[in-house]
């Protein structure tokens, strides 16, 4: 049976590293890493659902915002967050209007729109908890997708009139995701196209 944890697993544990020596370390690397109050955290590689899933919706989404001022990365996009000092890797980021760098490094980049992460079984507690709370601090965020990818359901927070974080569950195979911020759409039939399901994972 899989350990669940929290959060990623931290890589370095001798020392704290500076942003520059994080940044120096993971142009050098073969695999990504998160940081964070000078903490290097690894990246668990994906699970072949994850990767369908990314794949479907990535092209779904690009599809859909043909023609507008929006654009979306994969998990190869660095975004650094400039209110509390992580760096990391989101599945899929989409920027609106301009893709602005960071000061500190032209690879990574900040003020996203949309984040969508697909959940892990090790680390949702961490995506759908602490990570929020991090993601939360980016001034430009309006959405925050999260994908299951041993199920079919799918945490959509989003900022509504009021200023304040709205969840929209949908867990039914037949509904259509809403992206507020972007006025698109995207059927979970689509997402989930051509995933299956283990019947034990829970």
């Amino acid at each position: 049976m899989e350990e669940i944890v929290n959060e990623p697993a931290v890589e370095y544990k001798k020392r704290h590293f500076t942003v520059a020596e994080y940044l120096e370390m993971e142009k050098a690397s073969q695999e990504k890493h998160e940081y964070f109050q000078g903490e290097i955290f690894s990246m668990s590689g994906a699970s072949t659902n994850h990767n369908l899933i990314f794949s479907n919706l990535f092209l779904q989404v690009g599809n859909n915002l043909k023609g507008k001022p929006c654009i979306p990365f994969g998990s190869d996009m660095r975004t650094q967050i400039i209110a509390n000092g992580l760096f990391t890797y989101p599945d899929i980021s989409i920027y609106c209007d301009e893709v602005k760098q960071s000061d500190v490094d032209k690879e990574s980049f900040i003020e996203p729109t949309v984040i969508i992460k697909i959940l892990s079984p090790s680390t949702k507690d961490y995506d759908r908890g602490h990570k929020f709370d991090l993601y939360k601090d980016i001034p430009t965020l309006k959405e925050y997708i999260l994908i299951d990818s041993e199920s079919i359901s799918v945490e959509a927070f989003f900022i509504d009139k009021k200023n304040k974080w709205v969840l929209k569950n949908y867990q039914d195979i037949t509904e259509t995701m809403s992206f507020v911020s972007l006025k698109i759409d995207v059927a979970l039939s689509e997402i989930y196209n051509r995933v299956k399901f283990d019947p034990k994972a829970k």
